[in-house]
């Protein structure tokens, strides 16, 4: 799980379908529930990985009162 958190938080998708084929050929079921998951969206997860994103302000600002 090591690698995949660094994977993640370094934003490295071009290690990510290694880590996935690594996964799938281990002896543990919980992860392979967590591999099928991830490739019924590839396109999003790898998206997610590679493309600049921000959770900057949301919502609305108040600019009057009542």
């Amino acid at each position: 799980m090591r690698d995949f958190a660094d994977l993640m938080h370094e934003h490295h998708a071009e290690r990510l379908l290694e880590w996935m084929r690594r996964v799938s050929a281990d002896n543990l079921p919980a992860l392979h529930s967590l591999i099928t998951g991830l490739r019924r969206d590839l396109d999003a997860v790898t998206a997610g990985l590679t493309l600049p994103w921000s959770s900057g302000p949301v919502g609305a600002t108040p600019t009057a009162s009542r």
